[in-house]
C-alpha cells in the first residue's frame, strides 16, 4: 500500500501539544495541475460550443456587424429602419444612461438580433443546400447548371474551417418515403427469388398492407419524424442491437486488423505504448473537435458525427430486457489484460499524458507482473461474451456494491480495454494464408474470456509486436472505428515511430505509480455462471469459419479503366460467386450509409437485383460476350443507382423495419411486416472504406497496406463479406460462415470469389486473360 500513502495530500495527528498537520507538496501541486486540465478542457467546450452556436458565420462577425451599424449611423442613417428608436425607448435604465449610451446600447442590441438573425437565414439556407441530391443520380462529366450552382453555394456557405460538428444543425433530418414507393421497391427486389407462383402471393400480401394497415402505420412514422432528429436511428440502436438478448461477441461485434506485411516493432510493451499513446492523440482531436468533418470524396458535402461522440469512455452495460449504453464524460486511464489478471492504467499524470515510452514501462510492468489470478478472475469476461440476461442477473446480484463495484467500475469507466495477448499472430509461418484465418478469429473472439465484448472497443496486443481490435456495434457503426484505426496505424508507425532496438521514443520518469492490479471477490455462484457463458460462446467460436485473402491480380485501378465503379465490380462478383457455389440466388444485404443526414447510420442496399441475375444466367450460359458485357453494364448501373437511393434516404429496409416498430407499439399484426423482417440475409456484404488515404504514402511505402476487417456470418446458412480496397492494385477479402451449416465453406467460397473476380475482368477486358495467362506466377 506504499502508493496509496503517496497519493494522500495532508495528513494530521493530534497530540498533547495541539495537532500536526503534515503536507505533501507533490501530491498537491498533481491535485492542482490535474484541475488546471479540467478547467481548460471546460473552457475549451465552451469555446467549441460558442463557434458551433453560430457556424457558418464566425465569433468575428459579429464585430462585423456591429461596426458596419455604428458607421452608417455615424453617417446619419438608420439602418434599423426605426427599430433601435423603439429599443431605446424600452431600455429601463435611461435614468443612468446618457442619452447617447442610450442610443449605443440600442444600436448593439439591434446589431446581436441583426447577427443572430443572419445566422440562422445562412444555417436554413445551408440546410436547404444540403438537402439537395440529385448531384449523386448525374453522369460524370455531364453535369447540370444547377448542380454547378448548388456546389458553388456549398462552398461558399463552408468556406471557413468548421469544427468536428460543426455541420450537426445544418444537416436535414433523414425523410420517410412515400409507402407506395418502398412497396413498389421491395416487390422489385424479391423477384429475382421467387418463382411464379411465390412473387403472385407477396404482391397480394403487399397490396392488402398497403390498402389496410400501411398508410395507418405511415401516419404515426411521419409524425415521428416531424418531432425526432431522425426517425430511424433510436429504433434501430435498440431493437436491433440492445434489445437483442443472444451473445455480442461473433453476432454483432466486428473486429479490425493490422498492417498485412509489416509490424513496425516486435516489442509488445512498445507496441501497446504507442497504440495507446495514438488513440489517446485521436481522442483530444474528437473532444477539442480537431478532427476535419467527414465528408463525401472528392466532394464539400459533409457527413453527420453523431457517432463520434461516444467513442471512447463508453460500455454497454446489460439488462435483463434491453441493455444500455453508458457513457462518460472523461477517463484518464485504461483497463488491461494479461494472463487472466486485469489492470488499471493511468495515462495522465498531473495532467500530463503519458509519453510512449513511459506508457511502455507500464506495460512491461504489467507482463513483468508473476502473480497468479485471483479464484474467479481468469474467464471473468466471459460473462460479456454469452448471453445477456444471464450476465444481468449476476451484474445487479453480485457486481452492485463492494469491491467487484469498483473494480467493474475501472473496466466500465475505462476510455477503452487493452488485451495483452499471449499468442503470436499476422500473416507468417510456412503457412500464411491460415494464420490469416487465425488472426481474424482471435479478433473476432479471442479466448472467449479474454476480451471485454462490452467495452465500444478492445485494442488487442499480440507478442510479436501485432494489434488490432474489437469494436461493439450498438454505438456506431464500422467507418467510425475505421477512421479511428487509421489514424492509430499511421501515427503509430509515421508519426510516434520506434528506436533503432523497437522500444518507444522518449524518456522515463522511474517514480511513475505501477498499474493497479483490480480485486476481485468471486462467489462460487458467480463462477458458474461465468462457466456457463463461456460454454455458449466457446459453441459459437467454434463454429465460426473464417478466410482471408488479399486479392492481388488487380485493384480498383484497372476497374476504373473500365469505367464501372469497384463496389458495383466487386458486388457483381460476389453475386457470381454465390450463383456458382449454391446455384441460385439469395438476399443480399450491402451496408449503405445515411450519414448525409442529422443521426443517419445505415440503410440497405439490396444487391441481389433482376439485372445483376441476368447478367449472372447469361454469362453462365456461355451467352455473347458483347451481350454479357451490355448486360453487365447495365447491372452495375442498376447497382450505383440502389446505392445512391439508399444513401439519400429512399432506401426500403429501414422504412418497413419502423412501419413493423409502429405496428407493435400499436399491437397489430401484419403478415407482410412479419414475412418481410424475418427473410434471412444469406449474403451479408460491406465495404471498409479508406477515409485517410493521405496518411499512408503507399507509392514510397507499399508495405504499409491494411488488411481492414471482418464481422461473424449473419445467417445460419450464410456468408459474411467484408472488403476493402487498398491503394490501386489490391482488394482485401474477409469470409465468414458457419462449420455447422454443410452448405457453406469460406475457404470455397473465397476460391469463388476469386475466380469471379478474374472471370469478370476478363469479360470486360480480353487483354487481361492473355497478360495473366502470360504470367502464371501472378495468381494466388
Amino acid at each position: 500500500m506504499a502508493e496509496a500513502h503517496q497519493a494522500v495530500a495532508f495528513q494530521f495527528t493530534i497530540s498533547p501539544e495541539g495537532i500536526n498537520l503534515h503536507l505533501s507538496y507533490q501530491a498537491l501541486n498533481q491535485i492542482y495541475l490535474s484541475g488546471l486540465r479540467s478547467w481548460k478542457k471546460r473552457i475549451s467546450r465552451i469555446k467549441n460550443r460558442i463557434i458551433k452556436g453560430v457556424y457558418p458565420a464566425s465569433p468575428s462577425s459579429w464585430l462585423f456587424v456591429v461596426i458596419a451599424i455604428m458607421a452608417t449611423m455615424y453617417m446619419q442613417s438608420d439602418p434599423s429602419m426605426g427599430l433601435i428608436a423603439k429599443i431605446r425607448e424600452r431600455i429601463p435604465l435611461s435614468l443612468s444612461l446618457s442619452a447617447q449610451g442610450q442610443t449605443m446600447l440600442s444600436a448593439l442590441l439591434f446589431s446581436t438580433l441583426l447577427w443572430l438573425s443572419l445566422i440562422l437565414a445562412l444555417r436554413f439556407c445551408l440546410k436547404l443546400l444540403l438537402s439537395y441530391h440529385r448531384w449523386m443520380f448525374e453522369q460524370h462529366g455531364c453535369i447540370s447548371t444547377k448542380t454547378k450552382v448548388w456546389a458553388t453555394l456549398v462552398r461558399l456557405l463552408s468556406g471557413r474551417k468548421p469544427l468536428l460538428y460543426s455541420y450537426q444543425t445544418s444537416l436535414p433530418h433523414l425523410p420517410v418515403p412515400p409507402i407506395k414507393d418502398t412497396l413498389e421497391k421491395y416487390l422489385e427486389s424479391v423477384k429475382p427469388l421467387h418463382d411464379a407462383a411465390g412473387f403472385q402471393r407477396m404482391k397480394r400480401l403487399t397490396a392488402e398492407f398497403e390498402k389496410s394497415l400501411g398508410n395507418r402505420l405511415q401516419r404515426y412514422l411521419k409524425l415521428k419524424a416531424l418531432w425526432a432528429t431522425n426517425y430511424v436511428s433510436d429504433w434501430w440502436e435498440e431493437y436491433v442491437y440492445l434489445r437483442s438478448r443472444s451473445p455480442i461477441m461473433v453476432n454483432s461485434n466486428y473486429y479490425g486488423m493490422d498492417f498485412l506485411y509489416v509490424t513496425p516493432t516486435a516489442n509488445q510493451a512498445a507496441r501497446a505504448g504507442n497504440t495507446i499513446t495514438a488513440l489517446f492523440l485521436y481522442r483530444r482531436k474528437v473532444n477539442r473537435e480537431e478532427l476535419n468533418p467527414s465528408r463525401i470524396p472528392g466532394t464539400v458535402i459533409p457527413l453527420c458525427a453523431a457517432q463520434c461522440e461516444r467513442m471512447f469512455n463508453t460500455t454497454r452495460t446489460p439488462g435483463e430486457e434491453t441493455d444500455v449504453l453508458q457513457h462518460w464524460q472523461d477517463s484518464e486511464f485504461v483497463a488491461v489484460y494479461h494472463r487472466g489478471r486485469y489492470f488499471k492504467l493511468w495515462v495522465y499524470q498531473a495532467g500530463r499524458l503519458l509519453s510512449p515510452r513511459e506508457i511502455q514501462y507500464q506495460i512491461q510492468r504489467i507482463l513483468d507482473d508473476p502473480s497468479p489470478p485471483s479464484p474467479g478472475e481468469e474467464k471473468l469476461g466471459a460473462l460479456t461474451a454469452g448471453n445477456r440476461t444471464p450476465w444481468a442477473q449476476v451484474r445487479k446480484q453480485f457486481f452492485s456494491s463492494g469491491v467487484n463495484k469498483r473494480s467493474l467500475d475501472c473496466i466500465e469507466k475505462a476510455a477503452f480495454f487493452v488485451t495483452l495477448d499471449d499468442q503470436e499472430e499476422g500473416m507468417m509461418g510456412e503457412d500464411p494464408s491460415v494464420n490469416l484465418d487465425r488472426y481474424a478469429k482471435s479478433l473476432l473472439h479471442g479466448k472467449c474470456y479474454d476480451r471485454w465484448f462490452d467495452k465500444s472497443f478492445s485494442v488487442v496486443v499480440y507478442k510479436n509486436g501485432k494489434n488490432g481490435l474489437n469494436a461493439e456495434h450498438s454505438w456506431a457503426d464500422a467507418p467510425i472505428v475505421s477512421h479511428l484505426w487509421e489514424f492509430t496505424l499511421a501515427t503509430d508507425t509515421f508519426h510516434l515511430g520506434y528506436t533503432p532496438d523497437g522500444n518507444c521514443r522518449g524518456e522515463v520518469e522511474r517514480s511513475l505509480l505501477p498499474p493497479q492490479r483490480l480485486c476481485w471477490d468471486i462467489p462460487l455462484e458467480v463462477q458458474t455462471q461465468v462457466s456457463e457463458s463461456l460454454a455458449v460462446a466457446q459453441a459459437l467460436a467454434d463454429d465460426v469459419d473464417c478466410h482471408v485473402f488479399p486479392f492481388r491480380e488487380f485493384g480498383k485501378g484497372c476497374i476504373k479503366k473500365m469505367k464501372i465503379s469497384p463496389d458495383s465490380f466487386v458486388q457483381l462478383a460476389l453475386q457470381l460467386a454465390y450463383y456458382r457455389e449454391r446455384g441460385t440466388f439469395c438476399l443480399t444485404y450491402e451496408a449503405s450509409m445515411t450519414r448525409l443526414f442529422r443521426e443517419g447510420r445505415t440503410e440497405t442496399v439490396r444487391s441481389c437485383s433482376n439485372e445483376s441475375c441476368a447478367f449472372v444466367l447469361a454469362l453462365d450460359a456461355g451467352e455473347d460476350r458483347e451481350h454479357c458485357r451490355k448486360l453487365f453494364r447495365k447491372a452495375a448501373e442498376k447497382h450505383q443507382n440502389l446505392y445512391r437511393l439508399a444513401m439519400t434516404g429512399s432506401g426500403i429496409d429501414r422504412h418497413l423495419f419502423c412501419l413493423y416498430v409502429v405496428s407493435k407499439y400499436l399491437g397489430v399484426e401484419s403478415p407482410f411486416l412479419k414475412e418481410v423482417l424475418s427473410e434471412p440475409w444469406r449474403l451479408s456484404t460491406s465495404q471498409t472504406p479508406v477515409q485517410q488515404m493521405e496518411l499512408f504514402d503507399l507509392v514510397n511505402h507499399p508495405e504499409f497496406i491494411s488488411l481492414g476487417g471482418g464481422f461473424g456470418p449473419v445467417a445460419d446458412d450464410g456468408y459474411g463479406v467484408s472488403y476493402i480496397i487498398m491503394g490501386e492494385e489490391m482488394i482485401n477479402f474477409h469470409v465468414s460462415c458457419k462449420h455447422s451449416c454443410t452448405e457453406t465453406d469460406s475457404h470455397k467460397f473465397g476460391s469463388q470469389i476469386s475466380q469471379a473476380m478474374l472471370d469478370l475482368m476478363s469479360l470486360l477486358n480480353p487483354d487481361f486473360k492473355e497478360s495473366t495467362k502470360s504470367n502464371p506466377g501472378k495468381q494466388s
